[in-house]
């Protein structure tokens, strides 16, 4: 019951072998595993484009099963962008298939000398098969004809332009439940070393599969139907606005990054907000409460349309309206939906490239609030002409050449859609993290009986303890159930595998992957803390006169 495969190609020689580990104490997925394998397996001064470099991929540990919001797909490597290990995770159709298959983890090793593949992973194994018939499409049209192919059903994960030219803002995509490739593993630049491989797409298939199977199906029932119900009480503002109802709410604490982070609120934010597109999607075909994977239950996506009824994307997001929006001035669903639909075909990072343009705005190469010339600008990547490989090679790369200092990067990568200096505890996490500036890696929202995140007091502690229980959910279940619910998770755990399980081992298992990630970080050479860039010190943020005040000394020993 407790046994786990593991799947790995090896791409220079072509082979595929299996892995079945028996587990020791706690079990490995998700975050966990990919992280495990990376710190174990790459050298930590590898190039992260690469042979030495692996690209792991991994379902949570509860992936494929009736328990709600568990299929999340963690993918991993040493990040091109930051040049430090790297957990990016998504929902989708993915991580279900994967589980339904019995892999825990599929492991991408070497490079092919030549030629391009997909990988088609079904109950018979995993064929490789040539892509070159693939090169060149965007994600969409990609996904598309591999369904005609292999059928609607099947889940795929795949690269756009970017991830072909090797950029290190480039995203993996994933299928949701429609079939659109609109879920990304987003940061850190992971399409880059899928594109380094020299793999265009994976398709996964476990049609025929027989169901999971559990060391106590009763138990874990009646734990997964309690969990449900729960979840589905406390989730019904975000079922309702999506995880878009935090664009009013970071607006009126004065840290939704505006105008390349230069305010912290704006006059605009409500053509921006999940009440918003609740308001105007119904009348459009669009809607609100969309679930991204199979057996979600919070269904804080989206599918938006536009103003004549047509499909522009899905998954909507808050950090990319709040980046690709209110951060370049751009004022509107609207006009944002258009860019984020470029970015999943072409597969980029949408807060990295809120970032790479707003450096363009402060390099007089972008006016601030035009949205044509920002889709023309994210366009130039998928063309793959030489001012595209900048944007697309991400913010700190676009600045140093065209000589801009005003750049929100940490650890090379761009900051999320918190403004540090009103979400303090937000900064500790960009500043510590071994993810670099990942809001994932530890967000720390204000709510009751947390710090005041205007206050620099507990931010640290804070900070700490939400990386904690943002490593062991990323190897269980989706973020959004909440820090809290790792009492809830662990049951299921325990009926799923016959492995005793309590809140303590999960985080237990969230330290040691700290731990295992801020090694391998050291070796490769990054010193444990980055400090945030100079100007959030330095410059108060309007409208509350707000500065990122931790001391450098307590971010430094935050981790002892």
């Amino acid at each position: 019951m407790t046994a786990q495969t593991i799947v790995r190609v090896n791409l220079e020689i072509f082979t595929v072998k299996k892995e079945v580990i028996e587990n020791r104490g706690l079990l490995l997925g998700g975050r966990s595993l990919t992280s495990c394998i990376v710190s174990g397996e790459v050298p930590p001064s590898a190039h992260p484009l690469s042979p030495e470099n692996t690209l792991v991929i991994s379902p949570s540990l509860l992936a494929g099963t009736s328990a709600p919001n568990v299929n999340r797909l963690s993918i991993g490597a040493k990040s091109p962008l930051t040049g430090l290990i790297k957990e990016s995770n998504l929902g989708g159709t993915v991580p279900f298939h994967l589980a339904k298959l019995g892999i825990a983890a599929l492991v991408l090793e070497r490079q092919p000398k030549e030629g391009w593949f997909y990988l088609y992973v079904n109950p018979r194994g995993v064929e490789i098969l040539p892509a070159e018939q693939y090169l060149g499409l965007w994600n969409y049209e990609l996904v598309e004809r591999l369904q005609r192919k292999y059928g609607p059903e099947v889940g795929i994960i795949s690269i756009g332009p970017a991830g072909e030219q090797l950029l290190s803002a480039a995203t993996i995509a994933g299928t949701n439940l429609e079939g659109m490739p609109s879920r990304h593993a987003g940061r850190g630049g992971l399409g880059a070393v899928m594109g380094s491989k020299r793999v265009k797409a994976i398709v996964v298939d476990s049609q025929g599969m027989d169901a999971i199977t559990y060391a106590d199906r009763e138990a874990f029932q009646r734990s997964a139907k309690a969990f449900a119900r729960k979840l589905i009480e406390k989730s019904q503002n975000t079922t309702k606005y999506g995880n878009l109802v935090l664009v009013n709410i970071i607006n009126a604490l004065g840290g939704l990054p505006t105008y390349n982070f230069r305010q912290g609120s704006n006059d605009f934010a409500e053509k921006l907000s999940g009440e918003y597109a609740a308001d105007i999607l119904p009348g459009r075909g669009g809607r609100m409460g969309h679930a991204c994977s199979p057996g979600c239950v919070i269904r804080c996506s989206n599918i938006f349309h536009d103003a004549k009824g047509r499909y522009i994307t899905s998954g909507l997001e808050y950090e990319t309206v709040a980046m690709l929006g209110s951060n370049l001035g751009i004022k509107s669903l609207d006009e944002v939906a258009p860019l984020d639909r470029a970015c999943d075909e072409i597969g980029l990072d949408t807060i990295e490239m809120g970032n790479a343009l707003a450096v363009l705005a402060e390099a007089g190469k972008l006016e601030f609030g035009d949205s044509k010339a920002a889709l023309a600008l994210i366009e130039e990547v998928g063309k793959g002409t030489l001012l595209g490989r900048i944007l697309g090679s991400g913010a700190a790369v676009t600045a140093k050449v065209f000589g801009v200092s005003r750049v929100a990067v940490c650890k090379g990568q761009g900051l999320p859609a918190y403004d540090p200096r009103a979400l303090k505890g937000n900064g500790v996490t960009y500043a510590t993290s071994p993810m670099g500036a990942d809001h994932t890696a530890g967000n720390c929202l204000p709510g009751r009986g947390k710090p005041n995140p205007h206050s620099p007091e507990g931010q640290v502690e804070h900070s700490r303890d939400n990386q904690v229980r943002a490593a062991a959910l990323d190897s269980t279940i989706c973020l959004y159930v909440g820090h809290s619910a790792l009492k809830e998770v662990a049951p299921l755990l325990e009926a799923r595998y016959g492995l005793p399980v309590s809140e303590q081992d999960l985080l237990r298992l969230g330290r040691e992957t700290l731990q295992r990630e801020l090694a391998f970080n050291q070796l490769a050479g990054a010193p444990q803390v980055n400090d945030l860039p100079k100007f959030f010190r330095d410059e108060e943020l309007p409208p509350n006169a707000l500065r990122f005040d931790i001391p450098l000394e307590a971010l430094q020993n935050l981790f002892e």
